[in-house]
């Protein structure tokens, strides 16, 4: 009770010290362990760091000194009870000391450790033997993610389907008019003019691939036999 008259008063610094003597008396009184404070800290990741925030307020410089090692973190904060919070790491993964920092803010104090390689760290801590984590690499280009539990090349995809295409057997128009595409596909820039100019002045019933004739002259309407043209 005389902690928390303490802290009604501000005496923060006495409170802390009468709640120290009440868990010596009775080292399981929960009341006390609530005046004394409990430190706790939380961290989170980037792609290129591993960052601790230690919930501690008001800390001066002098009072906390962090250490990095390429598998360890330790830090020491001399807390404004008089008390020092240690904190002492065996890290999952190797980080850079020297590319590895600490920040004072008002309310927190923020670690961060450069990550030694480019991976995602499941937990903090870990034992040295734990297996290298595996990286990501793209087999080949245009290797485009899928939902499946697989990717699949597209470029290799496309060009499967143009060889069935290409060696399908067709009959009757079909057939036609994949000779016509073909010889199109294939022609030079004269025999592309004479196929368009002849098709589109013949109203699509003559195809000419001769441009020396068909350059100088109207193509005109030719139907088959057995058909008669109709203008509408």
């Amino acid at each position: 009770q005389r902690a928390y008259a303490h802290i009604l008063l501000k005496n923060y610094y006495e409170a802390v010290i009468d709640a120290k003597k009440s868990l010596e008396l009775s080292p399981y009184n929960s009341m006390a362990l609530l005046r004394k404070g409990y430190v706790w800290y939380d961290w989170y990741q980037t792609e290129s760091q591993v960052i601790i925030t230690l919930m501690i307020k008001n800390i001066q410089k002098n009072n906390i000194k962090v250490e990095f090692s390429e598998n360890e973190l330790s830090a020491v904060v001399n807390l404004p009870s008089g008390e020092d919070y240690n904190l002492k790491l065996s890290l999952l993964h190797p980080i850079i000391p020297e590319q590895s920092t600490f920040k004072i803010l008002s309310t927190k104090i923020e670690i961060k450790m450069k990550k030694s390689e480019a991976v995602r760290w499941e937990k903090l801590e870990g034992h040295r033997d734990v297996p290298k984590p595996k990286q990501f690499t793209p087999d080949s280009k245009h290797m485009y993610p899928s939902s499946s539990h697989y990717t699949r090349n597209w470029d290799k995809l496309v060009g499967e389907i143009k060889e069935e295409e290409k060696n399908e057997k067709l009959e009757g128009d079909a057939a036609l008019n994949k000779l016509f595409q073909q010889i199109y596909s294939d022609g030079s820039d004269e025999v592309k003019r004479a196929m368009n100019k002849s098709f589109m002045e013949s109203g699509g019933t003559v195809l000419s691939t001769n441009w020396s004739d068909v350059g100088k002259r109207k193509v005109d309407v030719n139907p088959p036999d057995d058909m008669e043209w109709k203008k509408f």
